[in-house]
Protein backbone atom coordinates (compact mmCIF):
# COMPACT_ATOMS: atom_id res chain seq x y z
CA UNK A 1 0.00 0.00 0.00
CA UNK A 2 1.21 3.58 -0.64
CA UNK A 3 1.46 5.94 1.64
CA UNK A 4 -1.49 8.79 1.29
CA UNK A 5 1.35 11.61 2.05
CA UNK A 6 3.97 10.14 -0.80
CA UNK A 7 3.53 12.57 -3.81
CA UNK A 8 4.13 9.08 -6.28
CA UNK A 9 2.03 6.55 -6.70
CA UNK A 10 4.29 3.29 -6.42
CA UNK A 11 2.14 0.92 -8.21
CA UNK A 12 1.71 3.08 -11.23
CA UNK A 13 5.54 3.82 -11.54
CA UNK A 14 5.71 0.07 -11.91
CA UNK A 15 3.36 -0.21 -14.81
CA UNK A 16 4.84 2.69 -16.46
CA UNK A 17 8.73 1.10 -16.41
CA UNK A 18 7.41 -2.35 -17.45
CA UNK A 19 4.94 -0.96 -20.77
CA UNK A 20 8.37 0.83 -21.27
CA UNK A 21 10.52 -2.52 -21.13
CA UNK A 22 10.13 -3.93 -24.10
CA UNK A 23 11.06 -1.31 -26.38
CA UNK A 24 13.65 1.14 -24.32
CA UNK A 25 15.94 1.32 -26.42
CA UNK A 26 14.17 3.69 -28.95
CA UNK A 27 13.68 5.71 -26.54
CA UNK A 28 16.72 5.89 -24.22
CA UNK A 29 19.27 9.05 -25.49
CA UNK A 30 18.51 10.86 -22.26
CA UNK A 31 19.70 7.70 -20.27
CA UNK A 32 22.87 6.94 -22.56
CA UNK A 33 23.70 10.55 -22.01
CA UNK A 34 23.38 10.49 -18.39
CA UNK A 35 24.92 6.79 -18.03
CA UNK A 36 28.16 7.65 -19.81
CA UNK A 37 28.43 11.26 -17.97
CA UNK A 38 28.35 9.38 -14.96
CA UNK A 39 30.75 6.58 -16.15
CA UNK A 40 33.30 9.58 -17.02
CA UNK A 41 33.11 11.04 -13.72
CA UNK A 42 33.50 7.87 -11.98
CA UNK A 43 36.74 7.17 -14.29
CA UNK A 44 37.87 10.06 -13.38
CA UNK A 45 38.10 9.63 -9.59
CA UNK A 46 41.30 7.16 -10.66
CA UNK A 47 40.87 4.29 -8.24
CA UNK A 48 39.07 0.80 -8.73
CA UNK A 49 35.20 0.16 -7.90
CA UNK A 50 35.00 -3.88 -7.99
CA UNK A 51 31.00 -4.12 -6.65
CA UNK A 52 28.78 -1.46 -8.51
CA UNK A 53 24.88 -1.00 -7.21
CA UNK A 54 23.08 0.46 -10.95
CA UNK A 55 20.18 1.85 -8.97
CA UNK A 56 17.35 2.62 -11.57
CA UNK A 57 18.87 0.49 -14.32
CA UNK A 58 16.16 0.24 -16.30
CA UNK A 59 17.75 -2.25 -19.04
CA UNK A 60 20.76 -2.12 -17.64
CA UNK A 61 22.82 -0.37 -20.41
CA UNK A 62 25.29 1.43 -17.85
CA UNK A 63 26.68 -2.00 -17.32
CA UNK A 64 28.63 -2.11 -20.92
CA UNK A 65 30.46 1.63 -19.86
CA UNK A 66 31.57 -0.13 -16.78
CA UNK A 67 32.61 -3.74 -17.70
CA UNK A 68 35.92 -4.34 -15.05
CA UNK A 69 33.29 -3.97 -12.12
CA UNK A 70 30.63 -6.47 -11.00
CA UNK A 71 27.35 -4.71 -11.75
CA UNK A 72 24.08 -5.54 -9.65
CA UNK A 73 20.85 -3.68 -11.22
CA UNK A 74 18.17 -2.78 -9.61
CA UNK A 75 14.96 -1.21 -10.97
CA UNK A 76 11.43 -0.58 -9.47
CA UNK A 77 10.06 -1.97 -12.81
CA UNK A 78 9.68 -5.84 -12.78
CA UNK A 79 10.08 -6.23 -16.48
CA UNK A 80 13.73 -3.54 -16.34
CA UNK A 81 14.86 -5.66 -13.34
CA UNK A 82 14.20 -8.89 -15.24
CA UNK A 83 16.37 -7.66 -18.23
CA UNK A 84 19.53 -6.62 -16.28
CA UNK A 85 18.94 -9.97 -14.37
CA UNK A 86 19.04 -7.86 -11.10
CA UNK A 87 16.85 -6.77 -8.19
CA UNK A 88 13.11 -5.04 -8.31
CA UNK A 89 13.12 -2.47 -5.66
CA UNK A 90 12.01 1.19 -5.45
CA UNK A 91 15.29 3.28 -4.71
CA UNK A 92 13.96 4.25 -1.16
CA UNK A 93 13.29 0.45 -0.24
CA UNK A 94 16.97 -0.88 -0.55
CA UNK A 95 17.13 -4.45 0.20
CA UNK A 96 21.12 -4.97 0.35
CA UNK A 97 23.38 -5.46 3.43
CA UNK A 98 25.23 -2.56 4.65
CA UNK A 99 28.67 -2.04 2.92
CA UNK A 100 28.06 -3.73 -0.15
CA UNK A 101 28.94 -1.88 -2.85
CA UNK A 102 32.01 -0.15 -3.45
CA UNK A 103 30.12 2.43 -5.83
CA UNK A 104 26.68 3.36 -6.54
CA UNK A 105 25.21 5.33 -9.76
CA UNK A 106 21.52 5.86 -10.36
CA UNK A 107 21.01 7.41 -13.89
CA UNK A 108 17.43 8.74 -15.17
CA UNK A 109 15.38 7.42 -12.13
CA UNK A 110 15.81 9.73 -8.96
CA UNK A 111 13.24 12.25 -9.95
CA UNK A 112 10.65 9.84 -9.31
CA UNK A 113 11.28 8.40 -5.78
CA UNK A 114 8.91 9.40 -2.63
CA UNK A 115 11.48 9.47 -0.08
CA UNK A 116 14.76 10.77 -1.34
CA UNK A 117 16.37 11.96 1.61
CA UNK A 118 15.38 8.20 2.64
CA UNK A 119 17.06 7.29 -0.42
CA UNK A 120 20.60 8.97 0.16
CA UNK A 121 20.31 7.36 4.00
CA UNK A 122 19.95 3.99 2.43
CA UNK A 123 22.29 4.60 -0.63
CA UNK A 124 24.96 5.91 2.26
CA UNK A 125 24.26 2.69 4.23
CA UNK A 126 25.06 0.27 1.43
CA UNK A 127 28.06 2.17 0.35
CA UNK A 128 31.21 0.93 1.88
CA UNK A 129 33.41 3.32 3.78
CA UNK A 130 34.73 5.92 1.65
CA UNK A 131 32.88 4.48 -1.77
CA UNK A 132 31.18 6.86 -4.25
CA UNK A 133 28.17 8.29 -4.80
CA UNK A 134 26.94 9.15 -8.26
CA UNK A 135 23.28 10.43 -9.68
CA UNK A 136 21.90 12.23 -12.36
CA UNK A 137 18.13 12.88 -13.14
CA UNK A 138 15.92 15.64 -14.41
CA UNK A 139 14.93 18.85 -11.88
CA UNK A 140 15.03 21.90 -11.15
CA UNK A 141 13.05 24.16 -13.68
CA UNK A 142 12.63 21.12 -16.20
CA UNK A 143 9.63 21.83 -18.34
CA UNK A 144 8.85 25.45 -16.88
CA UNK A 145 7.75 26.83 -19.79
CA UNK A 146 5.29 24.16 -21.22
CA UNK A 147 4.22 23.77 -17.14
CA UNK A 148 3.33 27.46 -16.86
CA UNK A 149 1.15 27.60 -20.89
CA UNK A 150 -0.57 24.62 -19.52
CA UNK A 151 -1.69 25.51 -16.24
CA UNK A 152 -2.84 28.86 -17.96
CA UNK A 153 -4.59 27.03 -20.41
CA UNK A 154 -6.18 24.49 -18.05
CA UNK A 155 -7.08 27.63 -15.39
CA UNK A 156 -9.12 29.40 -18.29
CA UNK A 157 -11.69 26.55 -18.80
CA UNK A 158 -11.84 25.08 -15.02
CA UNK A 159 -11.67 26.20 -11.20
CA UNK A 160 -8.71 23.95 -10.57
CA UNK A 161 -6.42 21.72 -12.32
CA UNK A 162 -5.39 17.90 -12.29
CA UNK A 163 -1.83 17.63 -10.83
CA UNK A 164 -0.07 16.59 -14.17
CA UNK A 165 3.90 17.41 -13.57
CA UNK A 166 6.13 15.83 -11.24
CA UNK A 167 7.78 17.99 -8.50
CA UNK A 168 11.51 18.37 -9.33
CA UNK A 169 14.01 18.85 -6.70
CA UNK A 170 15.60 22.11 -6.32
CA UNK A 171 19.51 22.00 -7.17
CA UNK A 172 20.07 24.86 -4.12
CA UNK A 173 18.78 22.03 -1.88
CA UNK A 174 20.34 19.07 -3.04
CA UNK A 175 23.68 19.75 -1.02
CA UNK A 176 21.93 19.74 2.27
CA UNK A 177 20.51 16.19 1.16
CA UNK A 178 23.47 14.84 0.94
CA UNK A 179 24.92 16.24 3.62
CA UNK A 180 22.38 15.13 5.93
CA UNK A 181 22.13 11.87 4.75
CA UNK A 182 25.91 11.52 6.02
CA UNK A 183 27.68 11.64 2.59
CA UNK A 184 31.08 13.80 2.89
CA UNK A 185 32.68 15.94 0.26
CA UNK A 186 29.00 16.34 -1.50
CA UNK A 187 28.84 18.10 -4.76
CA UNK A 188 26.03 19.64 -6.77
CA UNK A 189 25.96 20.78 -10.26
CA UNK A 190 23.69 21.81 -12.67
CA UNK A 191 23.48 21.84 -16.94
CA UNK A 192 20.92 22.82 -19.10
CA UNK A 193 19.60 19.93 -21.67
CA UNK A 194 17.09 21.53 -24.90
CA UNK A 195 15.71 18.28 -26.83
CA UNK A 196 13.71 19.77 -29.93
CA UNK A 197 10.70 17.81 -30.97
CA UNK A 198 8.75 17.48 -34.47
CA UNK A 199 4.98 17.76 -32.77
CA UNK A 200 3.92 17.93 -29.07
CA UNK A 201 2.66 14.43 -29.63
CA UNK A 202 6.03 13.39 -30.19
CA UNK A 203 6.94 14.49 -26.76
CA UNK A 204 4.05 12.61 -25.34
CA UNK A 205 5.22 9.24 -26.99
CA UNK A 206 8.84 9.71 -26.10
CA UNK A 207 7.83 10.33 -22.13
CA UNK A 208 5.96 7.15 -22.44
CA UNK A 209 8.74 5.57 -24.40
CA UNK A 210 11.10 6.24 -21.32
CA UNK A 211 8.74 4.92 -18.86
CA UNK A 212 7.79 8.04 -17.64
CA UNK A 213 4.22 9.74 -17.71
CA UNK A 214 1.55 11.19 -14.94
CA UNK A 215 2.25 9.00 -11.94
CA UNK A 216 1.62 11.67 -9.01
CA UNK A 217 -0.73 10.05 -6.12
CA UNK A 218 -2.61 12.96 -6.54
CA UNK A 219 -3.97 12.31 -10.55
CA UNK A 220 -7.05 12.40 -12.40
CA UNK A 221 -7.90 8.75 -12.85
CA UNK A 222 -10.33 9.69 -15.54
CA UNK A 223 -8.54 9.14 -18.92
CA UNK A 224 -7.54 12.50 -20.64
CA UNK A 225 -10.59 13.87 -22.48
CA UNK A 226 -10.58 15.89 -25.83
CA UNK A 227 -10.43 19.27 -24.36
CA UNK A 228 -7.14 18.59 -22.09
CA UNK A 229 -5.76 17.38 -25.03
CA UNK A 230 -6.09 19.62 -27.39
CA UNK A 231 -5.38 21.94 -24.22
CA UNK A 232 -1.77 20.75 -24.20
CA UNK A 233 -1.32 20.63 -27.78
CA UNK A 234 -2.25 24.34 -27.80
CA UNK A 235 0.35 24.89 -25.02
CA UNK A 236 2.84 23.42 -27.14
CA UNK A 237 2.41 24.73 -30.10
CA UNK A 238 2.45 28.25 -28.06
CA UNK A 239 6.16 27.70 -27.55
CA UNK A 240 7.22 26.44 -30.87
CA UNK A 241 10.48 27.89 -32.55
CA UNK A 242 10.38 29.59 -36.09
CA UNK A 243 11.20 26.16 -37.60
CA UNK A 244 8.39 24.76 -35.86
CA UNK A 245 9.88 22.35 -33.77
CA UNK A 246 9.27 22.25 -30.08
CA UNK A 247 11.76 22.85 -27.84
CA UNK A 248 11.65 20.57 -24.09
CA UNK A 249 14.35 22.31 -21.54
CA UNK A 250 15.55 20.08 -19.17
CA UNK A 251 17.82 20.94 -16.05
CA UNK A 252 20.04 17.92 -15.49
CA UNK A 253 21.30 17.73 -11.63
CA UNK A 254 24.13 15.84 -10.94
CA UNK A 255 24.81 15.25 -7.39
CA UNK A 256 28.56 13.40 -6.18
CA UNK A 257 29.49 11.80 -2.47
CA UNK A 258 31.66 10.03 -1.05
CA UNK A 259 30.30 7.82 2.21
CA UNK A 260 32.75 8.70 5.27
CA UNK A 261 36.01 6.54 5.62
CA UNK A 262 37.17 4.49 8.43
CA UNK A 263 38.12 6.13 11.33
Amino acid sequence: MSDPIEPFDRAARRRARDRAAADFARFAFLKDALAADLAERLAELGSSFPRVLDLGSHDGRLAALLPESEMVAADAGFRFAKTARGVMCDEDRLPFAPHSFDAVLSAASLHGVNDLPGALVQIRQVLRPGGVFLAAFVGGASLAALRARLLAAEMSRYDGVSPRFLPMVDPREAPGLLQRAGFVEPVVDVHQQVVRYRSAASMLVDARGMGEGNVLLARSRKPLSRADAAAFHIAAEAAAEADGRHPLQLEIVTMTGRAPPLK
